[in-house]
């Protein structure tokens, strides 16, 4: 993250030097060519107005003019005619006098252009030279040339750049401490939230990072530290399954291994009793077959709701297969079920029909099984308000409130001796609330008119499509 930083404000400040570099020389050398061509134009007009008809201007008059207008500069001025000959020299020392003096940048004045170029001197130091032509009337006469060292102007461009390299180390050292600071910041949790990430990899959930702030890093920690709470409730849900379920399986294999045992020692058996222990052993056979299967069901039922084969389904017809089905096993106990609905005014929907039909098979059949002989189970439906609803109410002992929700949860028996004397196994009611939520459904359990329980279910009715096979 440090190196990241810094090369992107090493690159950011390198173009920003190069940038203002070249815009303050380019700035600087416009000016002093600006400056130079204005004195060469004014040298120019003025020996313009004194340059003889027949005849070139005078060394004494060229010399007038020109160390007028350079006095105090160390510009070089030259004075041409248009063969190059020169008229004035301000550098004495050169001698140029009458002699020819051709530079391609005084050709192009004598041609009529006001030209410029940069070049280096001997030395090295960079120079600029001007040139304009000098005109009378309509004819150019001679030029005029200026040149100029600018090492003042390279001096401030290299002083400029050097400042601005000494400022741009500090900006690295700045930003590469900031940086420093800010990675540790941030890498801190990064590397606490990486180990918690491992520990849960590794099967411990019960590892939680430190919140501190309100800031992205914190939601972030708020998040792990959630998942770590889910997960580790659902290892403590997938451990209590299988803990039950071993239980479930080893009751009745404990049976079975008792009824072999007595069996293999008894050496002249009975066979009546065989025919007894045979048939005790065929109903802890049902009783693990029974629990196997809705072993299975839940485990579809965990697939989701992607497994729903959603048909269009008349609920009335369901609920009456249903009820007389259950119907033998009420009159055994002589309860009697009591039917409050009318099955042509219940619509049709669009259900998963085998999901829904066990669920309230479950429900109607638990109704029976936990009301007293002599007792009553009321099955209602009707349609409210876009929802399909089914109440299922029976004259047993009831619920109690604090155990409402719980009666849902796999493998729980409010009255576990009971629920062995009816062959139950603690799952059908989780079935009956996976399935229905599967449809986006609810199910709750309230206090009946007599003290008993009433189941009511609520489910989405969706308009059965026409076409449609009825089930």
């Amino acid at each position: 993250m440090i190196a990241s930083y810094i090369a992107v404000i090493l690159v950011t400040l390198i173009l920003m030097t190069v940038y203002i570099i070249g815009i303050l020389s380019d700035n600087l050398y416009s000016s002093e060519k600006t400056d130079m061509f204005a004195k060469a134009n004014i040298i120019a007009e003025s020996i313009s107005e004194i340059w003889d008809a027949n005849t070139e201007i005078s060394f004494a008059q060229a010399e007038s003019v020109v160390d007028h207008l350079l006095a105090g500069t160390s510009i070089r001025g030259v004075v041409t005619n248009t063969a190059y000959s020169v008229l004035y020299d301000t550098n004495k020392e050169s001698n140029l006098q009458g002699k020819a003096f051709v530079r391609d940048v005084l050709k192009r004045a004598v041609d009529g252009e006001q030209a410029d170029i940069t070049s280096d001197d001997e030395t090295g130091i960079k120079m600029i030279s001007v040139s304009v032509p000098i005109y009378r009337g309509e004819v150019i006469v001679g030029g005029v040339y200026l040149a100029k060292t600018v090492s003042n102007v390279a001096n401030t461009v290299q002083s400029t750049q050097n400042s601005l390299v000494v400022f741009s180390i500090m900006i690295i050292i700045l930003i590469g401490m900031m940086s420093w600071g800010f990675s540790f910041i941030i890498t801190s949790p990064l590397e606490e939230f990486k180990e918690a990430a491992h520990k849960i990899s590794k099967g411990d959930f019960s590892c939680r990072v430190k919140i501190n702030g309100h800031n992205e890093l914190a939601q972030m920690g708020e998040t792990l530290n959630y998942m770590c709470n889910e997960l580790s409730h659902l290892e403590e849900k997938r451990r209590k399954f299988v803990s039950d379920v071993s239980h479930e399986l080893k009751t009745p294999m404990a049976g079975i291994k008792l009824i072999c045992d007595s069996l293999v020692q008894t050496t002249e058996p009975d066979p009546e009793m065989v025919r007894e222990f045979l048939t005790d052993m065929s109903e802890e056979v049902d009783r693990l077959t029974r629990l196997i299967e809705r072993l299975l069901t839940l485990t579809r039922l965990d697939n989701g709701a992607s497994n729903l084969k959603l048909e269009k389904t008349d609920v009335g017809a369901m609920l009456t297969r249903i009820i007389r089905k259950l119907t033998g096993i009420a009159d055994s106990k002589t309860i009697k079920i009591e039917r409050a609905y009318d099955g042509e005014e219940l619509p049709a929907a669009m259900l998963d029909y085998d999901k829904i039909y066990e669920a309230v098979y479950n429900i109607v059949d638990n109704a029976i099984k936990y009301t007293p002989e002599g007792g009553e189970v009321k099955v209602e439906a009707q349609k409210r308000e876009g929802f399909l609803v089914i109440r299922v109410e029976d004259t047993g002992d009831g619920i109690p409130e604090k155990d409402r929700e719980k009666v849902f949860e796999r493998f729980v028996r409010l009255d576990d001796s009971r629920s062995r004397e009816t062959g139950g196994t603690g799952l059908g009611l989780a079935i009956t609330k996976e399935a229905i939520t599967m449809h986006g459904g609810t199910i709750k359990i309230s206090e009946g008119a007599a003290g008993g329980s009433v189941f009511t279910v609520l489910l989405p009715c969706m308009p059965a499509q026409g076409g449609e096979k009825l089930t």
